[in-house]
């Protein structure tokens, strides 16, 4: 009886001590566990693939037409003096240290690149030259009204309206069956909800330069 008594007062002086301490007691610590173990399931998931909708696609330097307002890269190994950004100008050219100025405007990164190398090539010895596109200026449409992000994109590769849509995002209040495409004088329809649900799919074209997409 006495060494019951000393248990149990054993066991009352240590939750004692756990509880000064800011201990939990053995319920309340299974359940607190417990909680934890779920949380990891319970967190918000990012929607699959919703960053890379904003990510620009890379140029392609066989295929894009360079423009001008296009921001170049030329870098010429070992010749730090010759390398460098350059803007196309409004004529269309550039101006290439030693080379002089050049036809850009119309070329692909790749010809352009052969063009720079051939004329560095009276100056230096096989010269290797990279033509790059940092940024396209020439080539965009533009986005307004109930859209997530309005104003200018850059209009890198072939891009259909759903595709500049999804890019861009719709507002909550957007009327989806009245999207207006405005080419010049031309006013295209689109209507989004039939779509994307596979129907009348010739209504999603692909964009050309200066083309402005409003959602009413």
């Amino acid at each position: 009886m006495r060494s019951n008594w000393k248990l149990s007062l054993g066991r009352l002086l240590s939750l004692f001590l756990m509880l000064s301490a800011g201990g939990m007691l053995p319920a309340q610590q299974e359940k607190t566990q417990g909680t934890g173990n779920k949380k990891p399931a319970e967190q918000a998931k990012p929607a699959p693939g919703g960053e890379e909708l904003n990510v620009p696609a890379p140029v392609d330097p066989k295929t894009y037409k360079i423009g001008a307002e296009d921001v170049l890269n030329i870098r010429v190994w070992r010749e730090g003096d010759l390398s460098g950004n350059v803007v196309v100008r409004p004529d269309g050219k550039i101006t290439v240290p030693l080379a002089g100025e050049m036809e850009a405007a119309g070329l692909t990164p790749e010809q352009l690149t052969a063009r720079v190398a051939e004329a560095l090539s009276k100056f230096l010895t096989k010269p290797e030259v990279i033509i790059s596109v940092v940024s396209v200026m020439s080539k965009r449409y533009y986005l307004s009204g109930n859209v997530g992000r309005s104003g200018p994109a850059p209009l890198v590769t072939p891009t259909t309206i759903l595709q500049a849509l999804s890019s861009a995002g719709l507002g909550q209040w957007a009327k989806k069956g009245k999207i207006i495409i405005m080419r010049g004088t031309e006013r295209i329809k689109f209507n989004y909800d039939d779509v994307i649900k596979g129907k009348h799919l010739e209504q999603n074209i692909y964009l050309q330069d200066g083309d402005h997409i409003y959602v009413p």
